[in-house]
C-alpha cells in the first residue's frame, strides 16, 4: 500500500502504534496533540537537530529503510553523546513522495525504535508532509544530570588528543557500497555497519565528563575537520601524529595507502574526539570498555591550525580536509 492511499492521519496512527511506551519517562502528552509535554527537573537541557535527504545524504539503492532509521536517530544522538548527556525525547519530521511503499517506513521506523529502546528514548511527536524526495528530520530533546556538559571550546595547549573507535571506517563502508567493491563476508559485514549503522557513544560521553574531560566532539565531518572545529572553537593549535592512528584491519588491509586518508578525512564515524590532560586521558582508557587512542597534542598557535606529522616529525601529505556542507 502507498502512503497515499493510507493518508496523514492513517500513517501517524499506524507509526503511534508501532511506537513502545516503555522507551522512556512517559511523556504527559505524546503523539497525537498539537505539541508534545514533559516535565523536567534537569538543572540543564540539550537538544540537537539533523536532516537527512535522499540523493544527498543517502540513496535508497544502497541503505535499508530499517538502516536509514537507525541512522537517523543515530546521528542526532550522537549530537547528545558528545555533549555528555542523557537523550530523552525524539520529534520526528517525515517528507515522502505520495508513492512510497507503507511497509517501507513501517521498516524506517522500526529502525529508530530499536536504537531508541537501547537508550530508552521516547519518539513523542513529529510531522508527515508530501516532498519530491525521502526528507528526514529528527530532533532529540536530552539532559545532563549536572551542571556540566562537554564543549568544543575548552581545549587548551598541552592536552593531549584522543578518539573512541576506529576513524575512516564509515567512510570506507561508503565506498565499498559506491564503488561496489567486493570484500570477504566478515569485512563486508563490519564496514558496512560502521557506515549505515553507527553506534552513539552515550555511556562512553558521560564517562568523559564523569572523569573530568571537558571538550568533546563527535567525528561527523572528519577526524581533521572535527578537530579544526575544536582549535577554532578554543583559539588553539593541534598536532596530529598520523602512525598513531587507530585504523581498523578491515580498512588498512583493503584500502592500502588510502587507509589513513579515510581515518582523517572520512567522515559519518560517530566517534568522539577529545582533548584532556595525558592523566585524565589515560584513566578515561583504563576506564573505558571501547578502545580509547591518543594520536596528537593541542598546541599554541594560530587556531585552527592543525600539523599532520609521521613518527620522525615530518609533515604528512594529506589530500582532503573532511566534509563541507557547501
Amino acid at each position: 500500500m502507498k502512503v497515499s492511499e493510507l493518508g496523514e492521519f492513517g500513517l501517524i496512527d499506524l507509526l503511534a502504534k508501532m511506537i513502545p511506551d516503555s522507551q522512556a519517562e512517559k511523556p504527559v502528552i505524546g503523539i497525537g496533540d498539537d505539541a508534545a509535554a514533559w516535565h523536567s527537573d534537569a538543572p540543564v537541557q540539550l537538544a540537537t537537530v539533523d536532516t537527512m535527504i535522499q540523493g544527498v545524504h543517502f540513496s535508497l539503492d544502497t541503505v535499508t529503510w530499517k538502516e536509514l532509521g537507525w541512522k537517523s536517530l543515530a546521528i542526532n544522538l550522537s549530537d547528545i553523546a558528545a555533549m555528555g548527556g542523557t537523550p530523552q525525547y525524539a520529534l520526528v519530521a517525515l517528507a515522502l513522495p505520495e508513492d512510497t511503499e507503507v511497509e517501507d517506513v513501517a521498516g524506517l521506523y522500526e529502525g529508530m525504535i530499536e536504537l531508541a529502546g537501547q537508550f530508552r528514548v521516547g519518539i513523542i511527536g513529529g510531522n508527515v508532509s508530501r516532498s519530491p524526495v525521502v526528507s528526514i528530520t529528527i530532533t532529540v530533546l536530552g539532559d545532563s544530570l549536572s551542571n556540566e556538559i562537554l564543549k568544543r571550546s575548552t581545549a587548551r595547549p598541552g592536552d593531549t588528543i584522543a578518539i573512541t573507535g576506529y576513524p575512516g571506517s564509515a567512510a570506507a563502508g561508503l565506498e565499498m557500497l559506491t564503488k561496489k567493491l567486493q570484500f570477504g563476508a566478515e569485512t563486508a559485514t563490519y564496514l558496512r555497519s560502521a557506515f549505515m549503522r553507527p553506534k552513539p557513544r552515550i555511556t562512553e560521553g558521560q564517562l568523559l565528563l564523569k572523569l573530568g574531560i571537558t571538550t568533546a566532539i563527535d567525528t561527523s565531518d572528519g577526524l581533521l575537520a572535527d578537530l579544526r572545529h575544536i582549535c577554532e572553537a578554543s583559539g588553539v593549535s593541534a598536532r596530529v601524529d598520523v602512525d598513531r592512528l587507530p585504523i581498523h584491519p578491515a580498512v588498512s588491509n583493503n584500502f592500502g595507502e588510502r587507509a589513513r586518508e579515510l581515518a582523517l578525512s572520512g567522515g559519518e564515524d560517530y566517534e568522539l574526539l577529545f582533548t584532556g590532560s595525558a592523566e585524565i586521558v589515560e584513566r578515561v582508557r583504563a576506564q573505558m570498555e571501547y578502545p580509547v587512542t591518543a594520536i596528537g597534542e593541542i598546541t599554541a598557535g594560530e587556531p585552527g591550525k592543525i600539523s599532520v606529522v609521521d613518527a620522525d616529525g615530518n609533515p604528512a601529505e594529506i589530500n582532503k580536509a573532511g566534509w563541507e556542507h557547501f
